[in-house]
Parts: structure tokens; C-alpha cells; sequence
């Protein structure tokens, strides 16, 4: 997958989880560990290619920037 490709669906994932409500917690979990796995694995697509960040939310901001901007 592409940089873009992993920041989309982190993006989108982070989006979905805000839509859940609170109550359903057993969806929010799960939801919770696909978009940690997706965020670890933009991390690493970031190092592969380069792209500077300094922490995990650093990361996350230029995800969503990536996603906004193609």
C-alpha cells in the first residue's frame, strides 16, 4: 500500500470510531484496534519514505493533511 492509501484508511477509521456511540463499546474496541494497528503502520510507511514526524500525534495530523490534500 501506498503512504496515501494507509493514511486514508486510518483517516476513515478514525472517523468511524468517532461515530460510535459511547454504549456500543464492544464495536468501539474493535474499532479502536484496527485503527491502532493502521496508525502503527503509517508510522512505519512514514519512515520507509522519509517523511518526518515527531511523535505518534504528529503523525496523525499529517495523515489527516495527506488525506485532505490529495
Amino acid at each position: 500500500m501506498s503512504l496515501l492509501e494507509f493514511a486514508q484508511v486510518y483517516v476513515d477509521l478514525v472517523k468511524v470510531e468517532e461515530g460510535i456511540p459511547e454504549e456500543e463499546f464492544h464495536a468501539k474496541e474493535e474499532i479502536n484496534a484496527l485503527r491502532t494497528k493502521y496508525h502503527n503502520l503509517l508510522m512505519d510507511k512514514m519512515r520507509e519514505e522519509k517523511v518526518d514526524f515527531v511523535d505518534r500525534f504528529d503523525a496523525m495530523r499529517k495523515a489527516f493533511e495527506l488525506v485532505k490534500n490529495q
